[in-house]
């Protein structure tokens, strides 16, 4: 529970006003002490009205007052609610690493099977475009809603020398940010945006993954990262046994960084759940849900109480 607009609960020093006003005018109006010689008689004729009845109304009015400041306040709960739109860059590590066979039957024939998988369960109002990287980056699809073009790219992915992790990282965002269909609308696009960035290591060239990060910061824009692989893994590159091993503190430090969530995987069912818990995570969002209604039939409630209780239990006169 929040209040949205806390600076307004100062007029409940006017309630509380109001109370005190009233406690001593209660004080101010006490019947005198009488004598009488039959107080047996005066017992008879007196009212037998309950004394409680009198502060019934004024309770009532209190307590309405009450619940009109704090619905000024604007009390909010937090509510998940399912998001149906939203923009994703899947950015795919394609090095030379993920041709390693630790991950079965390689890295790369597994990260396609589960990019495809979450290809194919996203809502149809998502838009995902795809950047892979080796040396360089290339972008194989904007954001798009057209699967069919989309699981092509992912279908034709081939490992190449190199990893600019950190350029691929950034020309993701760098697409994001520049989304044609969002100029298109003439107007700012708030809808949600996220990278899905799969590695196996930091930047061998180009930009770092932390260099990289900081353009995702400015843009708002988090980064979901999974480590690929084992620690142990090795990859035979022209007669050279070569080290392959999952970088997991650079790439973890991304999500960390940028406000995503970091995964690992080192294993296509692992890498499989991961996508599974990311479109999870990406596919539901938290709003606030005001109060302010409620509130406000709740105090036209107590004041209707307060009428009805004025009106049955005043004395009338015949």
């Amino acid at each position: 529970m929040i209040l949205i607009s806390p600076d307004r609960l100062w007029l409940l020093l006017g309630v509380a006003g109001l109370v005190v006003a009233y406690v001593v005018a209660q004080r101010r109006h006490t019947a005198p002490a009488v004598r009488h010689p039959d107080l047996a008689l005066i017992d008879h004729l007196g009212p037998r009205r309950a004394g409680w009845r009198r502060h019934v109304t004024a309770l009532a009015l209190v307590l309405a007052l009450t619940a009109l400041v704090v619905g000024l306040a604007r009390p909010a709960h937090a509510v998940t609610v399912e998001r149906k739109e939203a923009v994703v860059m899947l950015a795919l590590d394609v090095s030379r690493s993920m041709t390693a066979t630790d991950v079965s039957p390689t890295r790369l024939a597994a990260a396609q099977q589960a990019a495809r998988d979450f290809v194919d369960s996203a809502p149809e109002g998502y838009r995902i475009g795809l950047v892979t990287f080796d040396a360089e980056t290339h972008t194989l699809a904007s954001p798009t809603t057209d699967r069919t073009e989309l699981l092509a790219a992912i279908d034709g992915l081939q490992a190449a020398n190199g990893t600019a992790a950190g350029d691929g990282l950034a020309t993701a965002v760098d697409v994001l940010e520049a989304d044609e269909t969002a100029k298109a609308a003439g107007v700012d696009d708030d809808t949600y945006r996220a990278v899905i960035l799969l590695a196996d290591g930091d930047s061998s060239t180009g930009q770092t993954l932390d260099e990289a990060a900081d353009g995702a910061v400015d843009g708002k824009i988090p980064v979901f990262t999974i480590a690929y692989g084992t620690d142990d893994a090795t990859i035979v590159v022209d007669g050279k046994t070569m080290d392959a091993g999952a970088d997991q503190e650079a790439i973890a430090a991304v999500a960390t960084k940028t406000g995503g969530a970091d995964y690992t995987a080192s294993s296509g069912d692992e890498l499989s759940q991961v996508y599974d818990q990311i479109g999870t995570t990406i596919g539901t969002a938290t709003e606030n849900q005001e109060l302010t209604v409620p509130l406000a039939l709740l105090a036209a409630a107590l004041l209707a109480l307060g009428i009805v209780a004025t009106t049955a239990w005043t004395p009338r006169l015949t």
